[in-house]
């Protein structure tokens, strides 16, 4: 049966048949047949509880609008009627998905089956004045739905993944990293440079909702999404639906693992752990235990990341013990999440969860998970890489504008987020 939230399977709930409740029993549909690629009607009836009727007729709307496409028949036995399954026509809709980060800007193309139309990416000066900041990414917005070319029509928003916290209007708070971007209102000056409406969240929520939207039926459980960038934050996955908390700032990790390590600062608060911030921390920590730098005047922190990781995977041993400093850290705070939130699924993912490090990340931080948490003897803990890669926050912002638009939810829900008009 489908939930009035999710669509994914829970007992006593099911799809409406009345025609009053069509809006919610289409997007019933979309998201069962999102959730399976490709999918007969009989099947999308089994799995929603609407009738046959109601099914054949809201596919025939669906087809009609082009957001659907039939494939080949097929005869389910020897003798049986042939079957016409459907799937989601991937270009029937698109979204732009922005990446903000201290550093970078990433903007993607992104179409319904979350593959990349076209990207652009523009390094950040530390001193760029937030009106600029605008001016460019609205810009860079422009020139890559002129470049993909695709049907403006098709558009149905802007999604953008910052680093938190936000407001519930999309606007940027006390980041730690950026302070000349305290107070920006950039949902509201985006839409007003853009011909499209706008959608905030942050880039560990944003990441996790791109997670659950592309991995289809992988995804189509609970988990925490642990979101590497600059700085660590994570996204949840809970009771099938995005949890974005009561100011959409839930994920927030750092003090969670400070708590877990027993680090405070002067006023007895949780400290900001230097290993919750891997792009930076890497290559200090790898200096302290010997790891001597190729090029000791490079400035740039990305790129000395990058070096660190490259001298993992060669085998330098100080390279590695920092890493595998780092990866224990933060499996103390996942343990922290996996006892709060009795979940059985962690997903690492985000820019700074390069391939050379991904190996001591995946095992530290699943041994921590597995070998720490309360319940452990009952509950193995599954710790798997993101199937979004380097590109989460970008892909995870456009995945937004879908889940908003197509995701079934009961009204009046208090994770319910959307569209501004």
């Amino acid at each position: 049966m489908v939930t009035a939230d999710d669509g994914f399977e829970e007992p006593g709930r099911a799809g409406a048949n009345q025609y009053d409740l069509g809006s919610f029993n289409e997007a019933v549909i979309i998201e069962t047949i999102r959730l399976a690629g490709i999918i007969s009607r009989t099947e999308i009836s089994r799995r929603t509880g609407l009738t046959q009727q109601s099914v054949s007729r809201i596919l025939r709307i669906l087809l009609q609008q082009g957001l659907l496409v039939e494939e080949a028949q097929e005869r389910a036995e020897r003798l049986g009627k042939p079957r016409t399954p459907v799937r989601l026509r991937s270009n029937a809709a698109h979204a732009v998905g922005i990446h903000l980060d201290p550093e970078l800007l990433t903007v993607a193309v992104v179409d319904l089956d979350g593959t990349i139309v076209r990207r652009e990416t523009v390094d950040l000066a530390d001193d760029l004045p937030t009106d600029k900041l605008i001016d460019l990414t609205a810009a860079t917005v422009t020139a890559a739905l002129s470049i993909s070319q695709v049907d403006l029509k098709s558009m149905l928003g802007v999604g953008v993944a910052v680093p938190g916290p936000i407001d519930a209007d999309g606007s940027l708070q006390a980041l730690p990293l950026q302070p000349a971007w305290r107070g920006l209102k950039i949902r509201h000056l985006l839409q007003g440079k853009l011909n499209h409406p706008v959608l905030v969240e942050k880039d560990g929520t944003a990441a996790a909702i791109g997670e659950r939207w592309i991995g289809r039926s992988a995804r189509a459980r609970d988990f925490a999404y642990l979101y590497l960038g600059t700085g660590v934050g994570s996204g949840l996955i809970l009771n099938g639906s995005i949890y974005r908390g009561g100011t959409a700032n839930a994920g927030e990790f750092g003090q969670v693992a400070a708590l877990r390590m027993g680090e405070w600062d002067a006023e007895s608060g949780p400290r900001m752990l230097p290993e919750c911030n891997p792009t930076a921390s890497l290559p200090v920590i790898a200096a302290e235990y010997g790891y001597v730098e190729t090029d000791a005047t490079a400035t740039d922190e990305a790129k000395r990341y990058k070096a660190v990781c490259r001298a993992v995977a060669a085998g330098n041993e100080p390279a590695r013990q920092a890493a595998t400093r780092i990866a224990q850290v933060i499996g103390q705070g996942a343990v922290g999440l996996v006892d709060l939130l009795d979940i059985e699924l962690v997903v690492l993912g985000g820019p700074a969860f390069a391939p050379e490090v991904s190996d001591i990340l995946m095992t530290e931080i699943g041994r921590a998970v597995n070998a720490h948490p309360v319940a452990r003897a009952i509950r193995p803990v599954a710790v798997e890489e993101s199937m979004l890669r380097a590109d989460a926050a970008a892909v995870g912002a456009a995945s937004t504008i879908f889940h908003d638009a197509f995701t079934p939810r009961v009204s009046g829900s208090s994770q319910a987020r959307r569209l501004p008009k």
